[in-house]
């Protein structure tokens, strides 16, 4: 008995069916993307993250900031040649004595943790960074080792126009409170200035 291909059965199909099939899978697929999103604003352990702009504009998207974080750069000791550039890490965040999130420790494999700590996923974009010290000015000093990590929760888009008001306010006064879900993932949840709320990010 001959085997019929699956391009010999989609020839079959009419083009408009393959269209409509083709638009459907599209809509799954962002709805998927909304809802995943929607769920870790909902449902996410919320952190509190002391924040610094960076760049202010994109001129095809309309204005964003782009955020850098203290738990960006996390201090692995010894062992920063472990780990390599765009591998996935976990970081296990502690609070500060003003409730910020920290970082305490990172690792390739989810870690074992309790007493409330949290868990982010992150890619590893450098292995030879350069941290903030508490005056908010980089520090290379050392023979410490450390990973540049991104989040995902990087870029943050504002109403045209107001992007570069926010990236020249003082980092000191910036907050952003971050939605991390139990796997990892992080969303961005709210942007605060002076502790006031400025902009909310509904779940949809």
């Amino acid at each position: 008995m001959r085997s019929v291909s699956a391009d010999a059965v989609a020839a079959k199909v009419p083009p408009l069916w393959r269209a409509v099939a083709s638009a459907l899978l599209l809509i799954a697929g962002l709805l998927a993307i909304v809802q995943q999103r929607a769920g870790i604003l909902s449902h996410g352990t919320e952190i509190r993250l002391r924040t610094v702009p960076v760049d202010p504009r994109d001129l095809f998207r309309g204005d964003y900031v782009v955020f850098g974080y203290p738990i960006s750069v996390v201090d692995t000791g010894a062992g920063a040649g472990a780990f390599k550039t765009g591998e996935t890490v976990y970081v296990t965040l502690g609070r500060d004595a003003e409730g910020f999130a920290r970082a305490a420790s990172v690792s390739r494999d989810w870690p074992a943790v309790g007493g409330g700590a949290v868990v982010i996923a992150g890619r590893v974009v450098s292995t030879s960074a350069c941290a903030l010290d508490d005056a908010g000015r980089f520090d290379c000093s050392g023979d410490r080792r450390r990973l540049r990590i991104a989040y995902g929760i990087e870029s943050y888009f504002v109403p045209q126009g107001e992007g570069r008001a926010i990236e020249t306010t003082d980092k000191a006064r910036i907050e952003v409170v971050v939605a991390v879900s139990s796997s990892g993932e992080a969303a961005i949840k709210r942007l605060l200035i002076d502790g006031k709320p400025l902009y909310a990010e509904p779940p949809y």
